[in-house]
């Protein structure tokens, strides 16, 4: 009797996928196989590490055996990899941005709404020490009650590996639909409150020849609750950096204020820093221990309706803030 679990990646265009594959491989599943779903260089290269196959049709990765699918397909592509799973009646798990316009939404909205399928998208920051910590300080109270929020969030381009569709805002969804998205999730589960109102500016300052891809941006949020944040992300990490992007997290209340320094500080420690400081303490480090939930061990959960932390509707209201702001987002070209 072979009692294996198994899943299939349909869709392999974004190295995040790993991150599925590798949490799944750990929980004891099986990949039964990648469909890459375009070009197969990402594809043949986890097939090398990770000893899968690649396949010709993907209708062979959609069979009785597999339990779930994951998806990095290019971001625009993603809402048809979902109904061709929900047609097969399997439950799909994919990375961020699951789609990049409101038609597409609308296509999310109702395959959900049917409930044939459970849908997971790698939320991952919510499963990172520092970020668990400071929700947990948040709930506290420690910090009093909560005034405002800063999200920082910088990464490397690197150019010449990236893939062409990365710079194409019609199929990558552009910076704010695909790096916001993150810290929409965040502020909705720091606060437990919605977004009422966004607005920013997003800027050109680079790379000409690709007239649609903006790097620059910065969007200012008031949640349902009266708090306010400011959110913040570019492609113009310095080469020479010791970390792809230094992200940081500030957040403010009326009796102290904690930051996240997510990937440390070249003069401290690489590791990830929680500091916090408060009317009754100094400023100290937080010990952040290593979780031992994943995003989709979290996932797994849910499929076997446990205790979990994302949800339906946190996907869907996290995916309409992040269009919504796109959408009211100034375009400045600098060129």
């Amino acid at each position: 009797m072979n009692n294996n679990k198994y899943f299939s990646i349909i869709g392999c265009q974004h190295a995040h996928i790993k991150v599925f594959i590798e949490d799944l491989i750990n929980l004891g599943y099986k990949c039964a196989g990648i469909y890459p779903y375009g070009d197969s260089t990402l594809a043949e290269q986890i097939s090398k590490n990770y000893s899968i196959e690649i396949v010709d049709d993907y209708r062979t990765l959609l069979n009785e055996s597999i339990e779930i699918v994951g998806c990095s397909a290019i971001n625009n592509e993603k809402i048809d990899i979902v109904e061709i799973c929900e047609s097969y009646n399997k439950n799909i798990m994919l990375d961020k941005p699951v789609i990049t316009n409101w038609k597409d939404y609308e296509r999310l909205e109702k395959v959900i709404n049917r409930n044939k399928i459970e849908i997971g998208l790698l939320l991952t920051e919510r499963f990172r020490p520092e970020i668990y910590n400071l929700k947990k300080i948040i709930d506290s109270k420690e910090l009093g009650e909560i005034v405002s929020i800063q999200m920082r969030k910088p990464h490397l381009l690197n150019v010449e590996t990236r893939p062409l569709w990365h710079f194409s805002k019609e199929k990558s969804g552009g910076i704010i639909i695909d790096l916001f998205i993150h810290d929409f999730d965040l502020l909705r589960w720091f606060t437990n409150a919605e977004i009422s109102n966004s607005y920013g500016f997003v800027s050109k300052n680079i790379l000409e020849n690709y007239p649609d891809f903006y790097d620059t941006a910065l969007a200012q949020v008031k949640m349902e609750d009266g708090i306010i944040a400011s959110l913040y992300a570019d492609w113009h990490t310095a080469s020479k950096s010791w970390t792809w992007g230094d992200c940081r997290i500030y957040v403010t209340g009326t009796k102290g204020s904690a930051e996240a320094r997510l990937e440390g500080d070249p003069f401290i420690q690489k590791e990830g820093l929680l500091i916090v400081v408060t009317d009754n303490a100094e400023a100290k480090k937080i010990k952040c221990n290593e979780l031992k939930n994943t995003i989709t061990k979290d996932f797994i959960n849910r499929l076997n309706r446990e205790k979990h932390m994302i949800t339906h509707s946190d996907i869907l209201s996290t995916v309409y803030a992040t269009l919504k702001t796109e959408e009211n987002m100034q375009y400045l070209n600098n060129l």
